[in-house]
This record gives structure tokens, sequence and C-alpha cells, in this order.
């Protein structure tokens, strides 16, 4: 079965408070509740065609809000991202945060209540694993004894068996800190310093988890993080493995905790940070006590330096998936520069054994919605899709190029723009995983936690209708085959001049089976197409079609299809193909078996 993943965010996918201050407290604009991800809800994802769910920024991070009272207090607001904290800089790594509890006292029984509902639902649990780097403040409440950084060696900035790297040389350095200009929330006072990193005996600073070694960060800079060392030196690319490292066991244990309450895998953080060798270990470690997924985000390249440099480092190293980075900026390039050859290419180039293994997406936390406006000429991470409409166009190329997983983030199935100032997220077209927020259009389909979309639009209701569509196509044999097959070349006006220009198609089959997969898209910029696509013979041949074929749509903008589009001999399909017509910015999908 292909893997349908979906995130979710517990901060704000049963929050229906539509305050939305900037800046606003927990009390002011509320937080989901581990409690509010009911059997509906869950009932609801299963009916998305939703396989596993990764349950993103469970783990406690460093906030600004007070727990005083079950002794959790705020952290320095020198070293937190937005009042509530990013979801990145775990404070405490066998916890979780009180956020999400109807009582934060039983905050853990509460989350542990939830894995049982998603168990009893059907769904596989992932949750972040966040291997580079914690928060400056990290000192572990509920596991006081896995304290990392307990036992280091602080006089030495590099050291196998120590889980951090200290800045000694010179020594009493005194950790400079910056708050970033555009962050002003009320109440809240800065002075640039950490007490814990303040260069007195014992407490020298940490490098940053963006690998900066100074003692001045700066407020670009993943400043509320501290890096942790797996025996691998970043800034000289040196390694020690033997004895084995510290951290390596240190992480195993936290894996092992997680696996003990249920959790199936992990999302694993910034992957290409991480050495080889560590992974082996961990995953090894980790498929030894159950079975485990474990998914990398990881953006490599070779000549980094980092310990990583392919996405083949991490298959070998045990990964089920990586993303698919690649194809995502292509896609982005299409909308911006107009390169659909640059789209195509990166499809081709990918190697077959690689494409099981690619996770696709159109949205995630660190993505522009879908929806969020295009913006040209400055990269793939500054711009959106326009609207939200894009999904039926270019859901429908990601999800089915390979067998590899692909990734549903809670809200762009009914369209969330990410839209408006927030505080520390500010306005980028994505939805903050820093401050307490909503999602006003994705609270219209919670609908008081009954999860059943009676707020949406009719057009709303139609987008998440296509991705339950689009998710059950993701089901087809010919999508978990190991066949693809580029069409551009063959489906061309140049060559066909019934074939219309702006189409884009390319077929899916598992070698021998008899059938085959072909998703069309139509990139005519604004309006529809009509014409012809024809299978190549070599093509027809590679997947065994019999001499007589039928040709049905089983997927179009409407949803899911079963309509017969052509009975043709196989040197018919060759010759004269069969008849399409894709509205605007839509793709269709059809079976030809």
């Amino acid at each position: 079965m292909k893997a349908v993943i979906y995130q979710l965010v517990v901060r704000y996918f049963s929050n229906t408070n539509l305050t939305n201050q900037i800046n606003g407290s927990l009390q002011t604009n509320g937080c989901g509740k581990f409690d509010d991800i009911n059997d509906s809800a869950l009932s609801a994802l299963v009916s998305l065609g939703v396989t596993h769910v990764w349950l993103t920024g469970v783990l406690r991070q460093a906030t600004l809000t007070d727990y005083s009272e079950i002794g959790l207090p705020a952290d320095d607001p020198d070293i937190v991202k937005g009042l509530a904290g990013s979801f990145y800089a775990v404070r405490d790594y066998y916890d979780v945060c009180p956020d999400y509890a109807s009582k934060p006292a039983n905050r853990m029984q509460e989350f542990e209540a939830l894995l049982q509902r998603m168990q009893n639902a059907g769904l596989k649990i992932l949750i972040d694993l966040i291997p580079n780097h914690v928060s400056r403040g990290y000192d572990s409440i509920a596991h006081p004894a896995e304290n990392l950084g307990a036992g280091d060696d602080k006089s030495k900035f590099f050291d196998s068996q120590n889980n951090f790297f200290y800045l000694v040389e010179p020594p009493h350095q005194v950790l400079h800190l910056k708050k970033p200009k555009g962050w002003n929330p009320a109440g809240v006072k800065f002075d640039g310093r950490f007490s814990q990193e303040d260069g007195s005996e014992g407490h020298p600073p940490k490098a940053t988890g963006n690998n900066v070694v100074s003692a001045s960060v700066s407020e670009n800079d993943w400043y509320e993080t501290v890096k942790l060392n797996y025996g691998f030196n970043f800034t000289n690319g040196d390694w020690n493995y033997s004895p084995q490292p510290k951290t390596w066991s240190d992480v195993d244990k936290i894996l092992a905790y997680w696996q003990g309450k249920g959790v199936d895998g992990f999302r694993c953080d910034f992957a290409h940070y991480i050495p080889k060798e560590a992974w082996t270990f961990l995953i090894g470690q980790a498929r030894q006590r159950r079975a485990a997924y474990f998914l990398a985000e990881s953006y490599p390249y070779s000549g980094s330096g980092d310990p990583i440099q392919s996405q083949q480092d991490l298959i070998d190293a045990g990964f089920d998936a990586v993303y698919f980075y690649q194809s995502y900026n292509a896609l982005k390039g299409i909308y911006t520069d107009g390169d659909l050859d640059g789209f195509d290419q990166e499809l081709l180039s990918q190697p077959a054994e690689m494409r099981a293994h690619l996770a696709s997406y159109l949205e995630n936390h660190d993505e522009r919605r879908v929806a969020s406006p295009v913006i040209r000429n400055q990269g793939p991470g500054a711009s959106g899709f326009g609207t939200a409409d894009a999904g039926y166009q270019l859901a429908p190329l990601q999800f089915l190029y390979a067998s590899g997983p692909v990734l549903l983030f809670n809200g762009q199935e009914v369209g969330e723009p990410g839209a408006g100032p927030t505080g520390f997220g500010g306005d980028n077209g994505r939805t903050t995983i820093y401050d307490y927020w909503t999602m006003p259009e994705f609270t219209k389909w919670v609908n008081g936690w009954h999860y059943d979309g009676a707020g949406l639009s009719g057009s709303q209701l139609a987008l998440r209708s296509f991705y339950a569509a689009l998710n059950r196509v993701c089901q087809q044999p010919a999508v978990s085959g190991d066949g693809f097959w580029g069409l551009r070349y063959f489906n061309n006006p140049a060559r066909f001049s019934d074939c219309p220009a702006g189409l884009y198609s390319y077929a899916r089959f598992e070698t021998g089976a008899g059938e085959l997969l072909i998703v069309a898209a139509n990139f005519q910029d604004g309006g529809g197409i009509k014409g012809m696509i024809r299978v190549p013979s070599e093509l027809s041949a590679a997947a065994k079609l019999s001499t007589r074929v039928e040709v049905r749509m089983i997927l179009a903008r409407s949803g899911s299809a079963n309509e017969l589009v052509a009975t043709l001999s196989l040197d018919a399909l060759t010759t004269d193909g069969f008849g399409i017509s894709i509205e605007n910015q839509a793709s269709q999908v059809y079976l030809i078996s």
C-alpha cells in the first residue's frame, strides 16, 4: 500500500478559536488539544485516504507560556521564537507539550489516549525526531537521568563522547543573542544573554543548530537551538565513531521510549546533518524492537561538507522515504518561470530504485501554502501556486509519480491560504509554527469538533472530495509498480498536430501487469485543452498490454470517475490515440487495460 501521510499539527488542527490576534497568548488565541482529535476526526482522515498521521510538534518545546504550577516555568525569551515556541526547539525529548492537554498535569495520559484512538482507527502514527539540535534550554524533567549534556567534557569543542559542541577557544566567551527586529511582543523583555552560556566556569556557549561556531548569533540563525554531536566534526569533516559516540545511544533510548508507547515511526528533521553510520545504527536498533517507518526531511548535495551528501545515502542507511524536494522546486519553476522542461527532466532523471523512496508534496509546514501568491524571480521558497485550485493540476502529478509516499498538510485539502501576519511567524504564506494560531478555513471543516465540513463552501467541499479521490487512485496497482514513462517526447504538437499545446503527460505501470495509468495535465495558460493522447508501442510492450484495450478516465477535476473513453486496438492506441478534454488548471487520470 502506498503511504498517504497526513501532517497533523496538534497546535492548530482542532483549534476553533478564530481570534488570531498577532502575538496572541494561549488564553487569547487558543490551542488545539489531544482530546479534541476525536474518533470523528480520525474516521474522516481514513475516509480521506490517509494511511499514516504525522503528529507534528507534540514534543515539549521551549515556550514563553508559564506552567510553573506543574513545575514547567516559561523559558528565557532570548532563546524562544514566538510566544508558543518553535516545534523544533525541543525542551524535553521524554515529554509532550502541556498546551495540548485539557489538564496539563495529565498531558502524557491524554497523548497516550490519542495514540490508542489512532490505532483503533487503523492509522499508523509518526512523530518528529529532531536529531540535529535541541533547545538551548534543554533539560529533561520527565527523565532527568537521561539528560543530554550530563557528563560532557566542557573543556573541549569536539569530543565524540560529548552531546554538544562547546566554544572554548578563547575561554570565557559569553553568548550574545539578538532579538529579531520585527518581533515585539508586549511585556516580553530581552537582554541578549542566556545564563547557561554566560562564559562562567562550566557554562561555555555551544555551537548553534545551523552550524554556527560563534558566541555572537545572528537573528537569522537557528539561535534558539544548539547542535548535537554524533562523532562528526562539522567544522573540518573529521569523525570518530569508535568507541560509539554517546549521542547515538542517547537518541536510541529516545526512539525506544516512543516506540514503547505505540509510535510507528518518525519524521526526521534535517536528516542530512547526521552521519550515515549513526542512521544505520539508529534505524537498525528501532527495527529490532518493532516495525518502524522513517521519513527523512533532507536537502543534501555533493560537496556540501555535510555528513550526508545524497538522498541515496539516507536510503542506504535504512530510510523508507526522503523528501523529493527537487520535484517540488521544479513545479514552482513552472509557475514562476514557465519552465516545464525543468520539471520533466527532474522526473525523468530519478533512477527506478530511488523513485520508490521519494516522498512527494505540495505543502508542508516549511513551505508556502498552495493558495498563497505566485512570486517570481525569488526562488521556490518565496512563491506559492496562487490558488488552491492549483491542487487539481499539480497534486496528481506529484502523488502518482512513484510508489513512494505522499505528504498532505492539514488544511491543504480545503485550500487554507496561510494569509496574514501572525506574530513571530510573520506574513509569508505559511501557517506559523511559532505562534498560537488557528486555520480559519480549516475550522469550517472542524465545525465544533464534528469534523463534518458543514461550514465549508461548495468549492472547498469539492477540493476535499478531489483529494480523497486522488488518494484512492494512489492505491491503484499501477501506482505501486516500478514503471515510469515520461510521455512529453511522444505527445507533443510538433509530432502530432492534434496533440494540444500545454499537455504534459506520463505513464505509470507495473512491469508486465497488463495495464497502464496515464496522468495528463493541462498547462495551457488560461484555457482548456482538447485533442489526442497516444501511447508509444515500446511502452505498450513494457506494460504487456493486450492486443485490444479499454481506456477509462478514473479521475477528473470533479473527482472519482469511471468513464469509458475508448475501446481500440493496440496499434490504434499508438497511431490514433484517444481523445481528451481537460479543463483549465486541471489534470486527469486514465486507466488502460
